[in-house]
């Protein structure tokens, strides 16, 4: 039995290799390409080690937005990832990453699965103040990462000041000091021509 507990988990570990592969809009800040699922997934995680002092909650369980954090994308293994601004695409996006859910979780044992997709139903419903910190730097990684590469996909696709307002606007149920730096990050990217008004 333990020896099956084992092989589940190491087939779990194995399969989320697959993260690495999935391509997101996000440019690198050098440019030289664009970042993958697994490296967004570990900033945000260092995102929220370092700036835990600006969760809205002052209590907040810093190691459970660690997990949050790491663990939200997985199911894009299956699902792919929906370019945010995407609406065709964003239609059926709960519906393809809950497939994926119940396959890619369920490869752990019961426990661990359980465990796994309640995180991953935590992060998406952003009912807890762990799950809106970490949904918060979610939106906050990529705004840096274009705003640091002169627009990065807000040029590649031609998005607005509207768009990109709406889209981080739940950072303010989660972190209202960083919401307020990412206005003046947005008003600065209209100023300087990086994102369209």
């Amino acid at each position: 039995m333990r020896n099956n507990r084992l092989q589940e988990q190491l087939q779990f570990i194995l399969e989320i290799d697959k993260l690495k592969k999935i391509v997101r809009q996000s440019p690198l800040t050098d440019q030289s390409r664009k970042e993958n699922d697994a490296e967004h997934s570990w900033h945000l995680a260092v995102m929220a080690i370092l700036l835990s002092e600006y969760a809205k909650e002052r209590q907040i369980d810093i190691f459970h937005v660690v997990k949050l954090a790491l663990i939200h994308d997985l199911v894009e293994i299956d699902a792919g990832d929906t370019f945010c601004y995407d609406k065709i695409g964003n239609r059926q996006k709960l519906e393809r990453e809950t497939q994926a859910a119940d396959r890619i979780f369920n490869i752990l044992p019961q426990d661990q699965a359980r465990e796994m997709r309640d995180l991953w139903d935590e992060f998406e419903t952003r009912e807890t103040p762990e799950a809106c910190f970490a949904a918060a730097l979610d939106r906050l990684q990529p705004l840096l990462l274009n705003f640091h590469t002169q627009g990065g996909t807000w040029q590649e696709h031609g998005i607005n000041r509207r768009q990109v307002m709406q889209r981080n606007s739940p950072m303010h149920d989660g972190a209202p000091k960083l919401w307020k730096y990412a206005e003046k990050l947005i008003d600065e990217a209209v100023e300087k021509g990086m994102l369209k008004e």
